[in-house]
């Protein structure tokens, strides 16, 4: 009798523990859901902004059509890589860091063109749409920021002893955070 209750205890023990540990991850993969959601709403923030920058320039500069073209060509492409944050691959990721990556470098020679027309550095509406587009990418990085510290929160907790066995039997894996874009070690060159 005595040893059936210590066993009972010994496994309500087990069963309040792997409880907590469960509901502890699956809270942490909820929150990393979350930060992946706020990543990709700025994301589209900026795909938002974007028609509305290359019509102004384009009333300025419609000569410069070839790099209009470039950044309604990586805005469409980027809108259409959706990466839901159950599936986030390490593939997946690069794959959609790559695409944005195509519209940040596209935006940046759409605005670099923008110093040939003081007419259109003057005008208003381009004025307040390069102020939108700023704040964009402050919150993109931002976002991407808290993602990636959300990640490491849950990548621990899946990795920590012993919630990685409860991990491995409940299918918890380790999520994938943002790394630096390729090049990004190197500083630009700048030349006069």
């Amino acid at each position: 009798m005595k040893t059936l209750k210590s066993l009972l205890v010994a496994i309500l023990a087990t069963m309040a523990f792997t409880s907590c540990t469960y509901n502890k991850l699956v809270e942490q993969e909820e929150v990393v859901a979350q930060k992946w959601a706020d990543v990709q709403t700025q994301y589209q923030r900026r795909a938002d902004l974007i028609p509305n920058l290359v019509n102004t320039v384009k009333g300025y500069a419609a000569h410069e059509s070839e790099t209009l073209e470039a950044v309604v060509a990586a805005r469409t492409k980027a809108t259409q890589i959706t990466v839901n944050a159950d599936d986030l691959t390490p593939e997946k990721l690069a794959e959609y860091q790559a695409a944005q990556g195509e519209v940040s470098q596209a935006l940046g020679r759409l605005l670099a063109i923008t110093e040939a027309y003081p007419d259109l550095k003057a005008n208003e509406q381009f004025s307040e749409l390069q102020a939108q587009l700023e704040g964009t990418e402050n919150r993109i990085a931002e976002a991407r920021r808290q993602y990636n510290e959300a990640v490491q929160t849950y990548n621990v907790s899946v990795r920590r002893f012993p919630n990685n066995i409860w991990a491995m039997i409940f299918g918890f894996d380790k999520k994938t955070p943002f790394a630096a874009e390729a090049g990004a070690e190197k500083a630009p060159e700048v030349q006069f």
